[in-house]
């Protein structure tokens, strides 16, 4: 039988794979909508990982602010 992942597994095979995650992408993929807190605990196992923020346009037209969290490979 096979080990289910953890979401944090799953966030960190994420940015492993592709760089960054915003917390859109980690709803829409995962259906995960506490990827701080993932963010948080990948940080006290030592990995490397920033934020960036970026401006984005809401659905109503206004703009607001996402992080974009970057795993950075030393």
């Amino acid at each position: 039988m096979a080990t289910k992942k953890t979401m944090k597994e799953r966030i960190l095979e994420h940015l492993q794979k592709n760089g960054s995650i915003t917390s859109w992408e980690a709803i829409q993929n995962y259906h995960c909508t506490r990827i701080s807190q993932y963010i948080y605990l990948l940080r006290n196992e030592d990995y490397n990982i920033k934020s960036e923020y970026k401006k984005v346009k809401t659905l109503y037209g206004d703009i607001t602010t996402i992080a974009v969290y970057k795993l950075i490979k030393n």
